[in-house]
């Protein structure tokens, strides 16, 4: 019974784990942040809780500027109850071609490479701030456009995810 139970438990873990950023190293288009992330960026997207259901709809417009390997993006949200918020990043490209990104909600440092980022976000709900982690993935499906899917969970249980689409303006 013992081992039975521990080769359950063996299982459940290893489905729950996620992919490596590794395997995707090979796919193409490359995303490279200074590239895709330079100029204006609008994005649409949704915030689904546990169950699936949609529980708001936003649009971010991104304003895109890099001097070197640092780059800020000024976010500015719109979303379907009405209510706007903003979140201004600082990414700086690191020697090993990763990057390092800093917001005033995010507490401490989103690292990772051009396809993952992992952070705590300082998240608003009801009057009350809750650290809540998130697991960004984003893919660069041409040089238009980026899809973005990020699972959020507190204490190890998920909360919900947010799937974004983002597409660069005409000449930017």
């Amino acid at each position: 019974m013992k081992t039975l139970l521990a080769t359950a438990l063996c299982l459940g873990l290893t489905a729950c784990a996620s992919p490596g950023v590794e395997q995707y190293k090979a796919e193409t288009p490359v995303l490279d942040l200074r590239t895709y992330l330079n100029g204006t960026v609008d994005g649409w997207g949704m915030f689904q809780g546990r169950s699936g259901e949609v529980k708001k709809r936003f649009h971010v417009v991104i304003d895109a500027r890099w001097e070197g390997d640092t780059g800020v993006l000024d976010e500015h949200f719109q979303w379907s109850d009405g209510s706007t918020s903003r979140r201004v990043w600082t990414l700086t490209r690191q020697p090993d071609g990763t990057y390092r990104g800093r917001a005033d909600d995010v507490i401490g440092e989103a690292t990772g490479n051009a396809l993952r980022w992992r952070y705590v976000l300082a998240l608003p709900v009801d009057g009350r701030t809750y650290h809540v982690d998130f697991d960004d993935w984003m893919f660069l499906m041409d040089g238009q456009v980026m899809m973005n899917r990020s699972y959020m969970s507190k204490w190890g249980f998920r909360l919900g995810e947010v799937t974004l689409t983002f597409v660069r303006r005409p000449g930017s």
